[in-house]
């Protein structure tokens, strides 16, 4: 931005009260204003000490009541501080320095946009099309300064940052300009931010396009100080940013501005009758609303007591001891803070005592003009159309016209690539304890490195796959104490200090390593685990049958047992089965032997059949689990580990091995294991020997080591041995490269690539070999016994069902006795209300009419037909003796009835009548 309207030295204008009236530079005369702006008019020449000078001779001799113009930030703050000393408004139209903030200098006004307004911008930019480096080149002023620190911190919000600054000095010549291109030449970023005056950026653009950084595979964007003025350009200039995008204040048009404009030209055409049409700048138009509201506020403000008065201080003997204080200043300063208009350039809102931005046009330089490619909000993000209804952009591609890149390409820069002076990528390899991972030789005679392995492979399937050459060379790890000694953490950190563009090989991606390098996704299986010794433990365990179920279903199952015996032998009593004879525990063994062997022709009632089958089907369900589950738990048995447990080693103070330089022996002591009882490892065969001597010959019981380590030795020993966990999480071996080094996006892409194909079973096979030859291999998960809650609503099923047969019985029970029920009430009843005398009274009765019974017999039918019913019928015949006679309302059907029953009882006892 800090550039000055075309045509125009920088300027302050001061007010003075007059009682005319004011003309616009068209003739025509605003009658109802009653205040004149009169100018007078400074020139700084670009000096700081000299924009001082001059501010101080007006406000002391003019008693100027306000100052507008002052074009550069450093300008800006001398003028503000004598400003704020006496009270006299300071409007700048051109000052963007975001450091120049009016909480410390109220007195000044900021009539164009702060510098942070365009950050957000730039950096939605940088996050649409993917980069992730940035280097800034600004001029080394307060202006190129100011935006750096918060263009920082958007960039940070989303990944992005800056691995360079640029420092350019305002008064570089052709020579420095170069060297400093040459320098970021040398850098793999290729995304470059430009914030500078235009006097600098010609130079830079003049000289990047002779070096061929405005060629495929470069970026430049520009900031709205250039931006905003790129149709002013000349078209040498514009013909050196050719390729560049730029972000710039959007100036919305408007019947005002056209008609402006054309008043514009015609004067500019007056004046300067031989030079070409200028076109007027944004700058040219935040000048004009600045006046105008100025020239607003003043009217609202009675000037006529404007006065200066003289400060106190008489001891101050330099020119700003001298100055006076504006009694109108305060008054002044808040009128134009409620200013609010719609000028040429837009909304002219001071409240926040500066402009407030909205949104900002995207343009793309092509030949010798600027082509608009879209437009930027706060709410919408990137979008290609105003009034287009669209969510804020998230996909990799923005929403933009084409934009020609620098080489007249419209393909997308990836923004970086390695330096084109002849530098390899330098590629730090390391012989493993397992070759199959990876194996480093160097050539005695001409120090080549060569490397082979899983590992290998994996890497230079990745440089295959990406969409441009890399140049590469391996050198071997040497920490001065030889190759290949030394840790991994010492190995990974040569990375940190710039010995290795990178680290590949089986280099676990660990926390603490994080902090210094940044590693891709990992290209193997992660996690911890044991290789320990199997054993054969079949037909050792006599109780071995009680293992497929838990103690608590064990109970819970006879529990239903018997409660499903007694519920049948319930049921089958009451309509007195065959079967159930004998002594209770005799009946109710045989229940329970129907709850086992249950048989439909063994029991009568429905209600227990429905009862035995849910059972039967409970049952068939429990003893089919317990089939499978003893099963599986004698074919584990066989491949049985000798160790299932971590804690159990340190238990029972066994020795335990690790790989030699690995981390795992920093986590065994983490988790208790005394540094004695560690024993380290180079390879695979001094691990198997040491597991087949045993913890007590000298040997160790476990190896606790990373799973893909586990599987090359499970490959190569197959028999005897099996993997157990992981009992320990990690994220599996990564490549290792510089913090924010832009190949982890492109290397973590292409392996998820590899992963998700064929390739990498292919590279396994090569190096590893079939995984699935060896029996032992895999995590051995010994078979969990059924617990009670495995069946919970089986035996909830068979628990409703038996209830409800014992309910429904006792309902059928119920209905069919209701008449002996509610005549044994009744009886109740009556005893209660007559008392025990009469109660004695009918006593007596019955035991005379019990001696008037003539005949009382008991006949049980033949059951021969009916063998699921008995029948009771009494007959009594009473002597004519004994007096009895029917009531008179004893009907006739019920005396027949009896009758009936006599003649069935008699004719089936056979026996005579006393």
């Amino acid at each position: 931005m800090e550039r000055a309207p075309e045509r125009a030295a920088i300027f302050f204008l001061l007010l003075s009260l007059t009682v005319a009236q004011n003309t616009t530079e068209s003739g025509t005369v605003h009658r109802s204003f009653k205040t004149k702006l009169v100018l007078h008019i400074r020139d700084s020449n670009g000096d700081d000490i000299q924009a001082a000078s001059e501010a101080i001779d007006l406000l002391e001799n003019y008693n100027v009541k306000a100052i507008v113009g002052p074009q550069k930030s450093s300008e800006a703050t001398f003028v503000s501080d004598l400003g704020n000393k006496s009270q006299v408004p300071v409007i700048s139209f051109t000052a963007t320095n975001p450091t120049l903030s009016s909480i410390d200098v109220p007195y000044f006004l900021r009539g164009t946009l702060s510098d942070v307004a365009q950050v957000n911008t730039i950096a939605a930019l940088i996050k649409a099309y993917g980069w992730r480096e940035v280097v800034p080149i600004y001029e080394d002023t307060d202006y190129g300064r100011g935006i750096i620190p918060y263009l920082a911190d958007a960039l940070q919000e989303f990944g992005a940052y800056m691995p360079y600054r640029s420092a350019i000095s305002k008064s570089a010549n052709t020579d420095q300009v170069e060297q400093e291109l040459y320098k970021l030449m040398t850098m793999h970023t290729r995304i470059h931010v430009v914030h500078m005056s235009v006097n600098i950026a010609s130079i830079l653009f003049t000289k990047a396009k002779e070096l061929g950084m405005m060629s495929k595979g470069y970026a430049w964007i520009l900031t709205d100080g250039i931006s905003n003025i790129v149709n002013s350009l000349s078209p040498s200039i514009l013909e050196e940013i050719n390729g560049a995008i730029g972000v710039r204040f959007y100036l919305p048009a408007s019947k005002e501005l056209h008609d402006f404009t054309a008043r514009w030209n015609k004067r500019f055409k007056q004046d300067y009758p031989n030079d070409p049409p200028s076109q007027l700048s944004i700058f040219g138009l935040w000048g004009y609303d600045t006046t105008w509201a100025l020239a607003q506020a003043a009217e609202k403000v009675n000037m006529a007591d404007a006065i200066f008065q003289k400060q106190k201080d008489t001891k101050n003997t330099t020119s700003l001891g001298t100055l006076g204080i504006s009694t109108i200043g305060p008054k002044l300063l808040d009128s134009i803070l409620h200013s609010k208009f719609r000028g040429l350039s837009g909304e002219f809102d001071l409240r926040n005592r500066q402009r407030e931005f909205s949104t900002f046009q995207i343009i793309n330089v092509v030949g010798s003009r600027s082509k608009e490619i879209g437009f930027w909000t706060a709410k919408q993000g990137i979008f290609r159309q105003l009034n287009e209804n669209k969510t804020t952009n998230i996909n990799s591609v923005p929403d933009l016209d084409p934009v020609m890149w620098p080489g007249e390409v419209y393909t997308v820069p990836k923004g970086w690539q390695i330096p084109t002076n002849g530098k390899k990528l330098r590629v730090g390899v390391r012989t493993s304890g397992y070759p199959e991972l990876m194996k480093v030789e160097k050539n005695p005679v001409t120090n080549e490195v060569t490397a082979s392995g899983y590992a290998i492979d994996v890497f230079e399937e990745v440089l295959r796959r990406l969409p441009y050459a890399i140049p590469y060379e391996y050198v071997a790890f040497d920490n001065g104490q030889g190759v290949n000694s030394g840790s991994y953490n010492d190995f990974v950190y040569q990375v940190h200090l710039g010995v290795y563009d990178t680290a590949i090989g089986d280099i676990t991606i660990r926390y603490n390593r994080t902090s210094y390098v940044d590693f891709t996704l990992p290209y193997t299986e992660s996690g911890v685990a044991m290789i320990v010794p199997v054993k054969d433990d079949r037909d050792k365990n006599t109780w071995v049958f009680l293992k497929p179920l838990t103690t608590d279903l064990w109970f819970g199952s006879i529990a239903f047992f018997i409660y499903t015996a007694i519920v049948i032998w319930l049921l089958e009593r009451r309509i007195n089965n065959a079967e159930l004879t004998g002594s209770f525990f005799c009946q109710l063994g045989i229940a329970i032997y129907f709850s086992f062997f249950a048989d439909r022709e063994r029991v009568d009632s429905i209600l227990s059949r429905l009862v035995v089958i849910v059972w039967v089907f409970v049952l068939l369900v429990i003893t089919s689990s317990y089939t499978a589950n003893l099963s599986s738990m004698l074919t584990v048995q066989q491949l049985q580990p000798t160790v299932t447990d971590v804690h159990e080693l340190l238990k029972n103070g066994e020795y335990v091995g690790f790989h030699n330089g690995s981390y795992v022996g920093d986590l065994l002591k983490g988790l208790g294991f005394d540094r004695t009882k560690i024993r380290a490892y180079d390879n695979s065969d001094d691990f198997a020997d040491a597991l087949t001597k045993g913890s007590q010959n000298g040997g160790i019981a476990a190896v606790v080591h990373e799973v893909p380590y586990i599987k090359i030795f499970l490959a190569k020993h197959c028999e005897g041995y099996t993997m157990v966990g992981p009992i320990y999480k990690s994220e599996g071996f990564g490549f290792a490269f510089p913090k924010r080094s832009p190949l982890v996006y492109d290397f973590s892409r292409e392996i998820l690539s590899i992963l998700e194909g064929d390739s990498i079973i292919h590279i396994e096979k090569k190096w590893i070999g079939d995984q699935h030859a060896c029996q032992n291999d895999g995590t051995v998960i010994g078979s969990s016994s059924l617990n009670f809650n495995s069946f919970s609503g089986l035996f909830l099923v068979t628990g409703v069902a038996s209830t409800s047969a014992l309910l429904i019985a006792l309902l059928m029970f119920l209905y069919k006795n209701k008449h002996r029920i509610r005549n044994s009430i009744s009886r109740d009843q009556t005893r209660s209300r007559y008392g025990p005398e009469h109660i004695n009274e009918q006593n007596e009765e019955r035991v005379i009419d019990s001696s008037q019974v003539q005949n009382l017999q008991l006949t049980v039918p033949d059951d021969s037909e009916y063998t699921c019913q008995q029948e009771e019928e009494i007959s009594i015949e009473l002597s004519p003796a004994s007096g009895f006679q029917p009531s008179p309302d004893f009907s006739s059907q019920e005396h027949r009835a009896v009758a009936s029953s006599t003649i069935v009882a008699n004719s089936s006892s056979q026996v005579p009548r006393i």
